[in-house]
């Protein structure tokens, strides 16, 4: 990869893995096998890190559904809390990896002294977003379905999903934009970490004091 026009395929095969794999994981058991930690930065490795952090966000979506039944019992209601912490965990520490790939691959194609400016949201946060996007038009375009709802109801989601999509597109757009930036030197990628501190016995006061 020693052109910009390759990178950009690339997002772009990504973004479309987001939106085949939600449309396939709701007809069969959603799977995307995990990429290992020491896997070198590749197309392939990016695209296999982009698909496993999406099959976390589809996980969380549906398990945060059945966390807001009112007609279950509260065991229920604490495995679900369980499950979306230890899948939000593996959905961040994935968009990391994402983030490191993409900077690796980046890393070639840029200037030799490029501008000390970052950006306010790395490129592995946004494709995150664009994740959780593509499952809510998913969703939205799912309500348009029903038989069971007013007009009311149909109209009021088809404009909420035509929202959406153009929030997509516009997302689409600022990352294309930022590779851009990137590459021409008027702002350097970064790698930002979020350190989540409730799952780790050693930070959380509520694990380590009791």
């Amino acid at each position: 990869m020693t052109t910009p026009t390759p990178l950009f395929s690339l997002l772009d095969a990504c973004f479309d893995a987001q939106n085949e794999a939600t449309a396939l994981w709701h007809g069969e058991e959603p799977q995307a096998p995990d990429v290992a930690p020491d896997a070198p930065a590749s197309p392939e490795t990016l695209l296999a890190l982009v698909r496993a952090q999406h099959l976390r966000n589809f996980r969380l979506w549906h398990v945060e559904d059945v966390a807001r039944r009112r007609d279950v019992t509260p065991d229920v209601i604490a495995d679900c809390k369980y499950r979306i912490d230890k899948l939000n965990q593996e959905r961040n520490d994935r968009m990391e990896r994402v983030d490191a790939c993409l900077v690796a691959l980046l890393r070639p194609l840029l200037p030799a002294s490029p501008a000390p400016h970052t950006n306010t949201e790395s490129l592995g946060m946004a494709i995150d977003r664009l994740s959780i996007l593509s499952l809510k038009i998913w969703h939205m375009d799912e309500q348009l379905a029903r038989t069971d709802v007013t007009p009311e109801h149909i109209a009021s989601c088809a404009k909420k999903l035509d929202v959406l999509k153009e929030q997509r597109a516009d997302l689409i757009a600022a990352v294309r934009h930022l590779i851009s930036e990137f590459l021409d030197g008027s702002k350097t990628p970064k790698l930002y970490f979020q350190f989540k501190m409730y799952n780790d016995p050693s930070l959380n006061p509520e694990l380590y004091g009791n």
